[in-house]
């Protein structure tokens, strides 16, 4: 049976982030089947961020240089679910 992998992604400062997350989902968009977004997230001490829910399909290790890949942004907060 194939795995079901969603990485949750808290991005802080979005608007900063925005061109180099999208880099990365350019450079990986074979291994990610859907991507939702959430703007404008108001965390309390935070200010704005936004929320990013990715589900992976594919190569398991291509989805881990993904992974891997998000985990070297500064600003921004990777947790994975495997079901």
């Amino acid at each position: 049976m194939e795995q079901l992998v969603i990485l949750g992604l808290m991005v802080k400062q979005r608007e900063k982030m925005a061109t180099r997350m999208q880099g990365i989902f350019t450079k990986y968009g074979c291994s990610i089947k859907t991507r939702l977004g959430l703007n404008e997230i108001d965390i309390p001490g935070q200010g704005e961020a936004g929320l990013i829910i990715l589900e992976l399909m594919g190569d398991m290790e291509e989805c881990m240089r993904l992974e891997n890949e998000l985990h070297t942004l500064d600003g921004v907060i990777v947790r994975k679910m495997i079901f």
